[in-house]
């Protein structure tokens, strides 16, 4: 048993993701998730040596706080407590301030909160979970990991808005992305597939998931990414508008709206639950739209249609030479119906879908699905692991 594991933390807002890391192999020791905090059906469940275990979180108290101390009184009665070596943390918004990897300080922890405005749904929450796992687990070292660091190669071609400059002088309004941690690890793992060093690849990676973005890579580098200031801008998703004419938001103030009714509407009422007016579940979605559910079409038909769009702009953005197209995330590398509607749309790029290999490639499998002569690309499925990942950059920086 290796003496060298990783706690990897994700707290969100109603949520807490877990998972204990192996960074030499790769290997999940164990994982769970614990949900619907602040609510009646409040639950911490976990999996291990693959048995899952449910358990209710008692109504009342700080959910957050239980849940951590949960996870210490687990990890205590299966003996892993001595195994760790640091616990990390994904952070979703780093701004300017954090270009890479850090650890953990008060400062570091504060200037997280302060960058609350770059990610209101996440990076508050973040910073909660961090104060927690230092408190029960003081003696750690520990590490923060960000979203946005990948695309802190990006141009400011490709991150500036056209906006006043004082804007990005004075605020640091400016494109920024997210899902980076990723993006990062499938363009790593694109570059095995293909046999060739990351420097060498121009990838475009498509993390399609309930938040959803696109990401150019050139020469193994981020130099586009759908999302911008916040997770908001992009692809449509679960329940965020994604790109959006601003005049929608002077409109809707116009008609009486106010700060917190438009924040709640396009972050949390809008994609594919407002467009369904159903469900924000691709799975659900696509069982509304096969029993002709019109209303679940259209949600389908934004969703991979905007898919399709940014994929076709992207590849202005990586140039001559395009390598692969990457699918990843839940959605990404589980919904067939998804994959074959972006890839008919990719037709004019002269993709063809291997519809075998297509079907194949889904439940934690990989898989070259499609290819176009006219570019010299593939598409391929790689599944995500942002906890190597953020494993292995703590291991590396201790």
């Amino acid at each position: 048993m290796s003496n060298s594991y990783v706690l990897v933390i994700n707290s969100g807002s109603s949520s807490l993701k877990f998972a204990v890391i192996d960074p030499d192999t790769g290997d999940a020791v164990i994982s769970g998730l614990g949900e619907c905090f602040g609510l009646p059906e409040a639950e911490i469940s976990w999996k291990y040596h693959g048995e899952k275990t449910e358990e209710a979180i008692p109504a009342g108290g700080d959910h957050h706080q239980y849940a951590f101390t949960r996870i210490v009184k687990l990890l205590d009665s299966l003996e892993l407590s001595d195994k760790f070596v640091a616990v990390g943390h994904r952070v979703v918004a780093g701004g300017e301030s954090f270009k890479g990897t850090v650890r953990v300080t008060e400062d570091v922890v504060t200037e997280i909160e302060n960058l609350a405005e770059l990610a209101p749904l996440h990076n508050k929450a973040n910073a909660d979970g961090i104060r927690a796992a230092m408190e029960v687990f003081p003696s750690l070292p520990q590490f923060a990991i960000f979203d946005t660091a990948f695309h802190q190669t990006m141009p400011a071609k490709a991150f500036m808005y056209a906006l006043p400059s004082k804007v990005y002088d004075e605020y640091k309004v400016r494109r920024y992305g997210a899902h980076g941690t990723s993006h990062y690890f499938v363009s790593r793992e694109a570059a095995k597939v293909l046999g060739k060093p990351a420097f060498e690849c121009n990838l475009i990676t498509v993390h399609l998931g309930n938040g959803a973005s696109i990401t150019a890579v050139k020469n193994g580098e981020s130099v586009d990414t759908s999302m911008g200031l916040t997770p908001l801008a992009g692809l449509a998703m679960g329940t965020r508008c994604g790109d959006l004419d601003p005049s929608v938001i002077e409109f809707l103030i116009r008609k009486g709206w106010d700060n917190d009714t438009i924040f709640n509407t396009l972050n949390k009422q809008s994609g594919l639950l407002g467009l369904s007016d159903k469900t924000s579940d691709m799975r659900g979605l696509i069982e509304a739209l096969e029993q002709g559910d019109k209303a679940a079409q259209l949600a389908f038909d934004v969703f991979t249609y905007r898919v399709a769009k940014y994929i076709g702009s992207y590849l202005v953005s990586v140039g001559e030479g395009l390598n692969a197209i990457v699918f990843t995330g839940g959605i990404g590398e589980n919904s067939l119906p998804v994959r074959k509607a972006v890839l008919d749309y990719l037709k004019v790029f002269g993709f063809v879908e291997d519809e075998q290999a297509n079907e194949a490639a889904r439940f934690g499998r990989s898989g070259q699905i499609a290819q176009s002569e006219l570019l010299g690309a593939v598409a391929l499925v790689i599944p995500t692991n942002e906890e190597l990942v953020i494993a292995q950059d703590c291991v590396n920086l201790l």
